[in-house]
């Protein structure tokens, strides 16, 4: 049956209106899984489901797979890890691409991985609710679009939505006061935008470190708000990645032992940080990694500019942000003419998953990796795990062969 047109629209009529959208519902019954994010993901998922011989429907609420990279990050990002660590299942990265691939490149790699798999996300399918109905043994998945109303149903679902969904908008006092641009690395694409201007940027992780090397290329003059610890490491050590060489030495050492290589190679190559105002974390890398989620910075040139003076530390918190500038813990005031967050993302789960106690308040699965992935009834989790995409690629793997099995019962039950 259509879905018919929306009525005209009238303020006096809402409850009417909204009855009417409602009755416009069309149920969707999907044979499958119900995969909900189309970006590495979902992908790697929906890919793992195909070579075991189950489809899927992945529901996308933007207009492209791979959203994220294709639509809120700046122009400058290249993969922190080698390549050969950021593969998907069954696909690897074309043999002319570089060590690090360009995000452009990265996008490709992963609009050719779709291609291969047949996968077809289903676009503009924004999931407002999911819940399991217990009557019916069956999950049901509410999206919108500008013109429908639609509600999946299946026997699983999986959550690709990932750790990185919404960005973090912090709650500083005043910000709103500001006169000139605030925006979050989400929107941000290029230094060119910001040239000869001193720019506050709030947030010290890979982000912002590496918005403030960017800004320092077209002339700004960036401060950088480093209030918490951080670890900055090389990215690579003697010719090798540092990610390469930290996995190789736990193959045969402790995790204690390799934390104070990295870092005595990382003081040795990069000078201690604290005299920059960048105090290290009593915890080291991996294991802060392992605790937490929180990444060391993988240093790619912001941080000689540092030493060089052109990207300016600020030690202390931000009070308060002024119509012309920033005042800081200690005391200090300064002028800027932007700011700029780079305050991270976010998981949203919670604000569409319902009736499920599988997720945290913060949208991350309860049980830590390696046993976040497969919660109960049906419902799954891929891309939660800190680990970036070698973690979604191990989630990836268990869910299809989870289902797969499940998949070959039900079909020799209901031939």
């Amino acid at each position: 049956m259509g879905t018919p047109p929306p009525p005209p629209h009238d303020n006096n009529n809402n409850n009417n209106n909204n009855k009417k959208r409602e009755q416009s519902r069309n149920c969707v019954f999907v044979h499958g899984p119900i995969i909900v994010g189309a970006g590495p993901s979902g992908l790697a998922t929906a890919a793992c489901l195909h070579q075991n011989g189950v489809g899927s429907v992945i529901l996308e609420r933007s207009d492209c797979i791979a959203s994220l990279w294709q639509n809120r990050t700046y122009d400058r990002l290249k993969l922190h890890l080698p390549r050969q660590f950021c593969e998907l299942p069954y696909m690897n990265f074309p043999d002319h691409f570089p060590k690090y691939p360009t995000k452009h490149q990265f996008i490709s790699y992963m609009e050719s991985y779709a291609d291969r798999f047949s996968i077809h996300p289903k676009f503009r399918q924004s999931v407002t609710a999911a819940e399991y109905d217990d009557a019916a043994g069956l999950w049901r998945v509410d999206t919108h679009t500008q013109e429908d109303l639609v509600q999946y149903c299946s026997r699983w679902l999986i959550v690709a939505t990932g750790e990185n969904a919404e960005p973090v908008m912090p709650d500083i006092q005043g910000i709103e006061k500001f006169k000139g641009p605030v925006l979050h690395t989400n929107v941000y694409r290029s230094g060119s935008e910001f040239a000869k201007q001193r720019v506050l940027v709030i947030g010290c992780g890979n982000s912002g470190m590496e918005v403030s090397l960017d800004l320092c290329r077209y002339n700004a003059s960036p401060h950088i708000v480093v209030r918490n610890s951080v670890h900055i490491l090389p990215r690579e050590m003697f010719g090798i990645s540092t990610f390469s060489l930290a996995m190789m030495l736990l193959k045969w050492l402790p995790l204690n032992l390799v934390d104070k290589f990295l870092l005595t190679v990382a003081n040795f190559n990069l000078g201690k940080t604290e005299g920059l105002g960048i105090r290290r974390p009593k915890t080291g890398p991996i294991e802060l990694k392992n605790a937490t989620g929180k990444s060391p910075v993988l240093d790619v040139g912001a941080l000689s500019q540092i030493k060089a003076g052109k990207i300016k530390v600020v030690e202390a918190g931000v009070k308060e942000i002024t119509k012309n500038g920033a005042k800081f813990m200690d005391g200090q005031e300064k002028e800027f003419d932007s700011i700029i967050l780079a305050t991270g993302y976010k998981s949203n789960v919670p604000t569409w998953l319902k009736g499920s106690d599988f997720f945290t308040k913060d949208g991350m699965p309860k049980s830590p990796f390696p046993n976040g992935w497969k919660g109960e009834k049906g419902l799954y989790a891929v891309g939660f795990t800190r680990r970036g995409l070698l973690g979604t690629s191990a989630d990836a793997v268990n869910i299809a062969r989870d289902i797969s099995q499940q998949w070959t019962m039900i079909n020799k039950r209901f031939p």
